[in-house]
């Protein structure tokens, strides 16, 4: 799905609680232009889905230099799953970014601004999709339609959030990083973790799993921390053990700045290394603010990099 598709799902649902619409609007989008795709094949166009997902395709960056995007998989207990890495044109081995996409449907948008943005400086980056999402959709159910269904047979919708964040998609993120460190291009004591959204509550997830040397949690929980308390209460006693520097930033106009504030103060409290930043809005919707995290990078690339770098370096 296209940028310009996915901010107009986000101004049409632009108000707190609309998120599961939001969703649906990427969805359909996504569909559309899969459909669009589709038709122009049998016109006898050259671009196809599988272009766009081929092994290794050539991505530009903000700045127009262009950047290797290569496919790869891992194996997630019985499952396997597929990435995106992207590593500057040199030889390594680099510090490495493993970052957590959030719950929109095509989380190669995001991958594809990151990617060459981290790349620019020095790093190499790692995009793994989690089952249900992306380049491993057939391995398992989109995780907002799980949790769709738990609301829909009266379950709670916080209460499977944490289930399959902190369950199998935890799960998923640490085989990525168990396949990222062994990597020969990969220094291994400075991988990164970071992520937006639920992508973001994976991040902090995993901080208190594995030694990343540094995390960056844009957005994180921004649009569930209201649900319910368990959310909060996992993320408040994952924060307090995280074992990695965390960086928290926000665009001003995101749903819900209280998870950033909140989980700094904790892991502050708690003698752990940590800092925020909320940014000045980012387009005129709550949804827009949002995608701050993903497509906002221009402008929080330099102070996430440098928390990184300073943290990583040690």
């Amino acid at each position: 799905m296209g940028v310009a598709a996915e901010r107009q799902c986000a101004q049409r649902t632009a108000r707190p609680g609309l998120e599961l619409v939001y969703h649906q609007c990427v969805r359909a989008a996504a569909f559309l232009m899969a459909l669009a795709v589709m038709t122009s094949c049998e016109r006898g166009s050259s671009a196809t889905g599988a272009d766009r997902h081929a092994e290794r395709r050539a991505v530009a960056g903000a700045d127009g230099a262009s950047t290797v995007r290569e496919v790869v998989s891992f194996p997630s207990g019985r499952l396997t799953l597929h990435g995106v890495v992207y590593k500057p044109n040199r030889p390594g081995p680099f510090p490495a970014m493993l970052w957590n996409h959030g719950s929109y449907d095509d989380p190669m948008v995001a991958f594809d601004e990151l990617g060459p943005a981290f790349v620019a400086h020095g790093w190499a980056f790692f995009g793994p999709f989690r089952r249900g999402q992306g380049l491993s959709a057939a391995e398992g159910p989109y995780i907002m339609d799980e949790i769709a269904r738990a609301a829909e047979n009266g379950g709670s919708r916080a209460e499977a959030t944490v289930r399959l964040l902190a369950g199998e998609h935890l799960d998923d993120q640490l085989a990525a990083y168990g396949w990222l460190k062994e990597q020969p291009f990969v220094l291994s004591n400075r991988i990164a973790v970071g992520g937006n959204s639920f992508g973001g509550i994976e991040a902090i997830l995993g901080s208190e799993r594995v030694p990343y040397c540094a995390a960056a949690a844009g957005a994180v929980a921004a649009q569930s921390w209201a649900h319910g308390p368990e959310l909060r209460d996992l993320l408040v006693r994952t924060a307090r053990n995280s074992r990695a520097p965390t960086f928290f930033f926000q665009a001003n106009n995101d749903f819900d700045l209280a998870p950033s504030r909140t989980l700094v103060s904790v892991m502050r409290e708690a003698g752990k290394t940590a800092d925020v930043k909320i940014y000045p809005s980012f387009g005129a919707s709550h949804g827009e603010g949002h995608s701050f995290a993903w497509h906002g990078s221009a402008v929080w690339a330099k102070d996430v990099l440098e928390f990184l770098e300073r943290h990583c370096d040690k």
